[in-house]
């Protein structure tokens, strides 16, 4: 029996970041992880690897749409899909390994298994049983499951299986319009399938800013991806050739039916906390799977924290990276905190949406006196040099104070702009505050100036 003053289970974004933080702190930690490598689903199946594809699916956009227009010659692109998954496949191990060298340089020791809980205070992992002070859950999330729809991850697959297809389809139906969907099926229509986005709601990306959402599925569109909106998918089956899902139009109930050679259920995902043992323990829970704890991560049995996926809050490896390093410091003895209302959120299509703070609708529904602040990348000269002049920042700020309250950006590099946002609202800053902020020209950021300058008398060049 091993004694430590932190054991974490998970070693994904959250459960990895707290461990090194406590580690930092001086605590005696261990981190207890079942896969073969370190970084949970994010590094392994999930953030990473796909943000290989969408690079290296852009680069190829680039060069069949951009280059010629640049005065570059290139005989026609052409796919070597083995080679490509082999570059994802590096990029994994730069990265997992990475987090093993962090964790010895911080001497994190890693408890390698899948763990249970038989009493309070005690880990079992294997056949060892270890005793800590502090437990952190960090166990993450999977992805959730549709009625009738069999997922088998070769031909109807979930991101995972999408991820590592043995060859490109010709076409592709995505289930759900939210950020893994339309970002694997971006990957996917760039490399030449026909792709079909099948979502329950009358728009996409549930939760984004409407006017942004609008804009994007429009930009989307242009680039060869087709949606059917407001459609309850009934269920989906393996055929000779492919797969077939069947859907009602919940505007008349009238049934439909649509094949293609893969099908991606990017319905969301749910909480990952299965075996270990919580029901036993006398954990609390919420309705929806996920653990409940307080302000300070405890769950209803003393010395038991959770944070991450496996709690309620935004499904973000940033935001269970806030809230591993927050725990970690609560456990040893400082006041960690997280901000909620200043997480960002991106989806890395191209162009990049991000966004942080409230939206325009959020903002009426609260009856909040506010401003907006609109800049075009039309308007933005790097922009427009890179083939990228579509799209738009829209700030939102108090009528009377111009506090910002929130900010979404649709065009490149949305998903690194948006973080001056992000650190002018958690100091409290104005529109003006950061109009009056000196921007580098040529850069996209110049448009995040303009916005704010439109929240005033105006932006320049507008």
């Amino acid at each position: 029996m091993s004694q430590f003053d932190l054991i974490v289970i998970g070693a994904g974004p959250g459960g990895y970041v707290c461990a090194i933080r406590a580690a930092q702190l001086g605590l005696k930690v261990a981190c207890v992880e079942g896969r073969d490598t370190l970084g949970g689903t994010c590094l392994n199946v999930g953030c990473i690897p796909s943000k290989a594809l969408l690079h290296a699916t852009h680069s190829l956009h680039e060069a069949h749409e951009n280059f010629a227009k640049m005065g570059i010659t290139v005989d026609h692109p052409t796919v070597d899909w083995a080679k490509m998954q082999g570059y994802k496949a590096d990029v994994i191990g730069q990265n997992t390994k990475g987090i093993e060298f962090l964790f010895k340089k911080n001497k994190v020791t890693w408890l390698k298994g899948w763990a249970t809980l038989p009493a309070a205070g005690q880990v079992k992992v294997g056949d060892d049983i270890h005793t800590a002070k502090a437990i952190v859950i960090a166990t993450g999330s999977e992805p959730s499951s549709l009625p009738g729809v069999p997922v088998d991850e070769k031909i109807i697959v979930t991101s995972t299986g999408a991820l590592a297809l043995s060859a490109i389809p010709k076409s592709m139906v995505v289930i759900g319009a939210g950020v893994i969907g339309l970002e694997m099926g971006s990957v996917y229509a760039r490399l030449g399938a026909e792709v079909t986005v099948v979502e329950y709601l009358d728009a996409i990306t549930p939760g984004m800013d409407a006017e942004i959402a609008k804009a994007f599925q429009k930009l989307l569109q242009k680039q060869g991806i087709k949606f059917v909106l407001g459609a309850a998918v009934q269920g989906a089956e393996v055929t000779g050739d492919g797969a077939k899902v069947s859907y009602k139009l919940r505007k008349d109930d009238s049934a439909h039916d649509i094949t293609a050679d893969v099908v991606l259920v990017a319905t969301g995902r749910k909480p990952y906390v299965a075996g270990l043992g919580l029901d036993a323990l006398g954990v609390e829970m919420l309705p929806r799977g996920q653990v409940k704890t307080d302000d300070h991560f405890r769950t209803s049995v003393p010395g038991l924290y959770a944070i991450g996926d496996a709690i309620s809050g935004p499904m973000l490896a940033h935001k269970a990276e806030d809230e591993g390093v927050a725990v970690a410091e609560i456990i040893a003895g400082k006041h960690g905190h997280v901000n909620y209302g200043v997480i960002p959120g991106v989806v890395y299509t191209t162009p990049e949406v991000a966004s942080v703070g409230a939206t325009e609708e959020q903002l009426k529904e609260q009856g909040r006196a506010y401003k907006v602040g609109k800049f075009s990348f039309m308007g933005n000269g790097r922009a427009k040099a890179v083939f990228q002049g579509e799209g738009m920042v829209k700030m939102l700020a108090d009528k009377a104070t111009d506090r910002i309250l929130g900010c979404h950006i649709i065009g490149p590099a949305a998903g690194d702009l948006i973080h001056e946002v992000c650190v002018a609202m958690e100091f409290g800053a104005s529109a003006e505050d950061l109009a009056r902020t000196c921007h580098a020209h040529p850069t996209y950021s110049e448009a995040v100036r303009e916005a704010a300058l439109a929240c005033g008398d105006g932006a320049i060049h507008a």
